[in-house]
This record gives C-alpha cells, structure tokens and sequence, in this order.
C-alpha cells in the first residue's frame, strides 16, 4: 500500500505521529521572516502592496515591515552602497508565500491574471500546488497551497514525494471568485524559502547536521529540508550558483531570513553544534544571528 493509501485507510504515517495539526508555521520550527535588500524601496514596496496584498505594518529608518493581518512577513531595506546581485550569487531563489486554501490561491491568481502580471511558471508538486513570478527587482516568489498531508506520499526512508507536474492553471482561475480582492488571505505566512548555494553536501551538513532539520527530499542539484515531516521549510539549490563564492553583504536579493523554532531544546541543541563548530553568532535575547557559509544572514529565534 503507498503512503497515500495508508493514509486515506487511516493508517499511522510519519506526518501524523509527528505533529497532529500540520501547517507549515506549527512545526518544531519553520520559517519566520524574510529580509531584502532593494535599490528603490518605495516602488518595491508598492509592489508588494498592490500585486502580492501585504501591508505596512511599520515604518524603520531604512525600510518597511510588510505583513498580512497584523503578521510581519517581509522587511524591506535599502542602503547607500546598494549592488546588484549577479545572478549566480549565493542568496534567494524564491521565497514562497503560503496561502490557506486552493481558493485563496485562485482569488489571487485571478488578481494578478487581470492586472497583467507575467508569471514565471506554474507546477502541482504532488503537496502542493505553486505558481511562481519575479518582484521588480528579481527577487523570486512562489505563492502555493498546501494539500492535506492525508493526500502526501511518504517513502519508507521517511521522505516525502514531490515532483514537478504542470499545474492547470485556467481550471484554477476559472473556480476562483472574481473581483473584490482586497490582499493576501488571512493567515498566510511564509511556508518555506529557497536559496541559491555554491555546494549541496555543505548544504546537507548546515541545514541537516548543524540546524537539525530532517532531509526530505532531493532533486539533481537540490536539496530540501524541514521539521515535523512538513515538505520543505528551507530549500538549497546549485542550479545557478554551483562553486560561487560568498554573498557581499551589500549585494541587493536576501539579507536574511528568520527561522523560529516552537521547541526551544531544538534551538538550544542547534546553537550547541554552532558553538562546536566555532561558528560566529551574536545573541541578542532569545535570537541569535550568524552568516551561513554563503554569506547570507540567519537568525535563530524561539
């Protein structure tokens, strides 16, 4: 029987032993926030105001917090000595806004589809369906919904099953309300991001050995990993970056991002394989903050 079947049988899999409520944010630990760097802040802002439906939820001396329903999900930031990312530096490949359900996901592909936003791509990836555009300025977004986890395929190694189908997208618009959208659905947050990485074994060794995150699946030159048997909280790829040296901390495209951890041991026992490596950090209450070995900001929160 395949993991789906045994599911939908009401059999014991991984997922359910794990965690019984299965979002992406009640996870030991998931992602919490993203943090770009942008060359003119008030026109990606807009951006993500008008075309992604966040809104401002705070104004800092370099930048703006962006949010859904009072959640902050995006900051954005700008700095005198501002320079563009080449397209194989180390940093963001996307980061991937997760929606409620397949209908919050239609409303805003018929919002984008009738304010003439060009999509980059589209796939049903088995757990998910995606769709997939650029901001202004290139940084990469996914906008997905989850399937239940009932309908997710696990491996007896404890992975899970994902392809790269193509996801019918005028079948999606046409079961979607039409007009009257007003922003991002009410609990969506951040389900995961994906980054651009010179080296996937060093990937494996950061995300699994150091941060403590299960490996849960791998593609040529991609590596995925999460906790509480969820898809993928944090993705590593070499597609574009394969050998790259260091991210600039000037560089436009991720800065940072944040992964908070609902089981504080989890963040203990990560900031101890920290330690043991010698690895920078700076405490600053219950966060920590280091450079991972592509130059690119993490914090560690609980």
């Amino acid at each position: 029987m395949t993991g789906t079947a045994a599911n939908r049988a009401g059999a014991e899999t991984p997922a359910m032993t794990e965690q019984t409520d299965s979002h992406a944010i009640r996870m030991p630990a998931y992602v919490d926030h993203a943090h770009l760097v942008v060359r003119d802040l008030s026109m990606v802002s807009s951006w993500y105001q008008s075309v992604m439906g966040l809104t401002p939820i705070e104004k800092t001396a370099s930048g703006e917090v962006l949010g859904v329903a009072g959640r902050p999900l995006l900051t954005l930031t700008t700095q005198g000595n501002t320079e563009v990312a080449p397209r194989n530096a180390p940093g963001l490949f996307h980061t991937a806004f997760l929606v409620p359900d397949r209908l919050a996901l239609g409303r805003w592909l018929a919002h984008v589809a009738d304010n003439n936003v060009p999509l980059q791509g589209a796939s049903d990836h088995l757990v998910s369906e995606a769709i997939y555009i650029g901001d202004p300025e290139g940084n990469g977004i996914e906008v997905y919904r989850d399937r239940p986890r009932a309908e997710w395929d696990y491996a007896d190694n404890g992975m899970v099953k994902m392809a790269t189908l193509r996801l019918d997208l005028q079948a999606l618009y046409d079961e979607a309300p039409k007009g009257g959208w007003d922003g991002m659905a009410d609990g969506t947050a951040i389900g995961h991001v994906h980054l651009q990485v010179s080296d996937i074994p060093e990937a494996d060794a950061f995300f699994r050995d150091v941060l403590g995150l299960d490996l849960m699946a791998t593609y040529p030159g991609a590596s995925f990993f999460a906790s509480g048997k969820y898809h993928h909280h944090i993705a590593a790829n070499i597609w574009n970056s394969r050998g790259a040296a260091k991210r600039q901390a000037n560089m436009t495209g991720l800065a940072d991002y944040t992964v908070h951890f609902n089981d504080t041991a989890k963040l203990q026992s990560a900031i101890a394989r920290l330690d043991a490596l010698e690895i920078p950090v700076t405490r600053n209450g219950e966060t920590v903050s280091l450079i991972d070995p592509w130059g690119i900001g993490l914090k560690l929160s609980a």
